[in-house]
């Protein structure tokens, strides 16, 4: 048997789970070796019995394989061990990592630099505005987004992140071939081609309720932080924030209505020491490799797409960033009196390139 089988056979059977393989890993050494043991010696491995000493060497005969792995290759899904040198590194600091990670679409090196957004299935106008203001922010700092792919939130994150050209990644409560919520399967392909689809469920399993901590585990495991927008005291969203603190990760919530029910969890959250959220950079600065890399690529000059400009309206141009800055911003990187500047700011806001904002600030449109 090889070891992705082993693996897969294991993570197959119930009441297992990824504590117990990691166990009997430690124990034999190889995954392979455990369906070789005696049932004596599966028995003196911590937290297995002998019902599922009994169920793991019956594994074999028992469990339909050949089925599961017919689905992976239908589905076109990559399988992720835990002894994988392509296994997410921020996941290797869980207590509990995944055995087994089911995967359609990449996982890139850069996803490293992630943020998970979550909140209600039942978002409000308000919720979905913030949650979109965020996650396009959080996509054009090439910050990859995370989710849970639920009604609501997360359906909105994800496609935010889409839109916005930047990374996402799903973390499913389910197998990749069960598509939950049904509305989202072509979203599915979309992240799919923009990021990854993940999971620690065997491919037909069912949303149960059981699954979603089990998700949201991961979804604060891979991520260095997690923004809350809009939850109930009762919210999956706080178990995902709950996770983060234990996991050493930072917690963010935004304020919303004070009427609301939807603001509840997030005011609880924020009552409790989260950090406020109301922009992009309220993640960023909080958080050191993200704020270091976010700020690399401010110093980075952009390609101008309108080649009609005079050398100095690029040079200007090509300074700004997408988010808000003011003229300071530009003195100190350009050498060109404030005078000067403010002419080349109207010129460029005649054309279209940039807009100006409330408290002599300038922001870079897209081109």
């Amino acid at each position: 048997m090889d070891k992705n089988s082993a693996y897969l056979l294991l993570n197959l059977l119930p009441d297992i789970g990824p504590w117990r393989i990691k166990r009997l890993i430690e124990h034999f050494g190889e995954i392979e070796n455990v369906f070789s043991a005696s049932l004596n010696d599966l028995c003196k491995v911590e937290d297995i019995g002998e019902i599922l000493a009994k169920r793991i060497l019956s594994a074999p005969k028992e469990v339909d394989l050949d089925k599961e792995l017919h689905l992976i290759e239908k589905y076109q899904v990559r399988i992720i061990t835990w002894d994988s040198p392509d296994y997410p590194a921020n996941l290797k600091t869980l207590p509990d990592p995944p055995a087994v990670i089911y995967l359609r679409g990449e996982l890139k090196d850069e996803d490293i630099f992630a943020i998970s957004i979550v909140g209600t299935r039942r978002a409000t106008v308000y919720g979905k505005t913030v949650t979109e203001k965020l996650a396009s922010g959080l996509a054009e700092a090439r910050i990859t987004v995370i989710s849970g792919l639920a009604r609501g939130i997360d359906t909105s994150a994800h496609q935010t992140a889409i839109n916005a050209k930047g990374r996402t990644i799903a973390v499913l409560g389910n197998g990749l071939a069960v598509h939950y919520p049904p509305e989202n399967r072509k979203l599915e392909e979309k992240i799919i081609t923009s990021g990854a689809l993940i999971s620690e469920f065997p491919m037909t399993s069912s949303p149960d309720r059981a699954n979603f901590p089990r998700r949201n585990r991961i979804i604060a495991g891979l991520s260095f932080g997690v923004v809350v927008i809009e939850a109930d005291i009762k919210s999956g969203a706080l178990i995902t924030a709950r996770l983060a603190l234990e996991q050493g990760r930072e917690v963010f919530a935004v304020p919303g209505n004070i009427f609301s029910a939807c603001s509840r969890g997030t005011h609880m959250l924020i009552k409790q020491g989260a950090k406020l959220v109301e922009e992009t950079e309220d993640i960023i600065e909080e958080i050191i490799p993200l704020k270091e890399r976010w700020q690399a690529q401010q110093k980075k000059p952009k390609p101008v797409a309108d080649e009609n400009l005079t050398s100095e309206e690029k040079k200007i141009y090509t300074y700004l960033p997408s988010e808000p800055v003011s003229i300071d911003f530009l003195l100190e990187r350009v050498s060109l009196p404030i005078g000067k500047i403010s002419q080349l700011l109207l010129s460029l806001e005649m054309k279209g390139l940039i807009k100006p904002l409330a408290g002599k600030m300038y922001q870079r449109l897209s081109t």
